[in-house]
């Protein structure tokens, strides 16, 4: 699936950022596990978008324990599971999201972020460099407001452009005109 020269998208995911945002401001509530991203989608949406193959690192803070089930769940769509440690004080997902991009600045691989966590300005905008392709996954109104300001970012959405959800979401979005259909509010 491939079409650049053997690079591969690397999808590095902040699990409890999203996870976060879902539940906190766009549900109001804990996620039930069918309104929960269907991962496999995301890592689907990153080849197809760049033609090529995509690897995915899901960065979990297991300072309290594994949840084993969902663990296995990732692994089993490949995902590399990265569950972290660390003090009260110390974000260690954001920590490791990074240095794991500080380590991909030393290679010709392309990344797609998923976060809303403006924690990663610097560091993404550092990768961006007119050779490889970087991009960040997030629900468009929760994403920090500075990955707008980055020129050549690529900004996606989670629901509307990956399509990782299986029903659609109580989000309020701006829409463009050129994508307004006035069939969904007239239900």
């Amino acid at each position: 699936m491939s079409d650049n020269d053997g690079r591969t998208t690397w999808v590095l995911v902040d699990g409890e950022n999203i996870d976060a945002t879902l539940g906190g401001s766009i549900l109001g509530r804990r996620p039930q596990p069918d309104e929960r991203p269907r991962w496999d989608r995301l890592m689907s949406f990153a080849s197809r978008k760049w033609k090529q193959s995509a690897r995915g690192l899901f960065f979990l803070n297991a300072t309290t324990g594994i949840p084993m089930a969902f663990v296995q769940a990732l692994k089993a769509m490949d995902y590399q599971v990265v569950p972290l440690s660390g003090g009260p004080d110390e974000k260690v997902v954001d920590i490791a999201i990074q240095r794991t991009l500080g380590a991909l600045a030393d290679r010709a691989d392309d990344v797609m972020l998923v976060s809303h966590d403006g924690d990663f300005l610097d560091d993404v905008a550092a990768l961006i460099d007119g050779e490889r392709r970087v991009g960040v996954l997030a629900f468009t109104e929760f994403r920090n407001a500075g990955f707008s300001s980055i020129p050549g970012l690529e900004r996606f959405d989670l629901e509307y452009d990956a399509q990782v959800f299986d029903a659609p979401l109580p989000r309020v979005r701006v829409i463009p005109i050129d994508e307004f259909d006035p069939a969904a509010f007239l239900r």
